[in-house]
């Protein structure tokens, strides 16, 4: 698809009389960082495809504050967290779709307590739910055939039991799904939640993400799958820290729905 898409912000959506039928909050990493930005770009060609009508904040999303919150600072947290609820509050926002699994994690379980009652879903959950009704139609395309493996994002499976989604997505592919030992709620973390993205990492004998990466090179994937943009860096660095760039890709979920389904 080689059309521009527009994506409205809320404020225009609210200006025109219109609600969207859910938000997309795109995120820290979907916002600013140029690999995460092409998983924002395939979620948004998916709702468009899909003709969902969707809205981001734009400039009037900032961080839901989970990196400050994860590293000890709940003031910062709190802060944070109370000025999105303002904003999403003023514009009586029901459904989020997330592209994070940082975000969905936030938004989902601790905004209640501060007064932010909503319905979250991370992006691959949505992905099956447009799937499942016959919104989004899938052959497989450029992925049929291939050998995927998924990685497990901590905020999405052990934080929120969300297993299913993300693999009967990448089963509508045609591809051969092949698990790592450490799967599901064994998971093993990539190394960049926690704020631990943000910093340095400790001293070790190995780096948790090239760990992480040799799970997944041990199934010999043609492709890494993820759900979470932090992951995707991590996994990435995984494999160019093995030479294996060449012959295994890394990308989201919805990257691989969004080309197979030529959008």
């Amino acid at each position: 698809m080689s059309e521009k898409i527009k994506v409205p912000t809320m404020a225009e959506m609210t200006a025109s009389g219109e609600s969207p039928e859910v938000l997309f909050w795109v995120g820290c990493s979907g916002s600013f960082d140029d690999r995460a930005k092409k998983i924002t770009k395939a979620i948004v060609k998916i709702l468009h495809a899909c003709k969902v009508k969707f809205a981001v904040l734009g400039t009037e999303e900032s961080c839901t504050g989970d990196p400050a919150k994860r590293a000890g600072n709940e003031f910062l947290f709190q802060m944070s967290a109370m000025q999105n609820i303002m904003v999403l509050n003023g514009y009586n926002v029901e459904k989020i779709v997330t592209g994070c699994p940082h975000c969905f994690n936030t938004l989902k379980n601790e905004y209640p307590e501060l007064g932010g009652e909503f319905d979250v879903v991370h992006h691959t959950q949505f992905i099956q739910e447009l799937i499942d009704n016959g919104k989004l139609k899938i052959t497989g395309g450029a992925f049929k055939g291939k050998k995927i493996t998924f990685h497990d994002p901590c905020y999405l499976g052990r934080g929120n039991d969300v297993y299913e989604a993300p693999r009967m997505a990448i089963q509508k592919l045609d591809a051969a799904l092949v698990e790592m030992k450490r799967c599901r709620a064994k998971g093993l973390c990539c190394g960049a939640g926690g704020a631990q993205m943000f910093k340095e990492a400790e001293k070790g004998n190995k780096e948790i993400n090239i760990e992480r990466t040799d799970d997944a090179l041990a199934v010999t994937p043609d492709i890494i799958a993820t759900g979470c943009p932090f992951c995707n860096t991590m996994m990435t660095d995984g494999v160019k820290n093995a030479e294996k760039e060449d012959n295994i890709k890394v990308l989201d979920v919805a990257e691989m729905i969004a080309e197979a389904a030529d959008l």
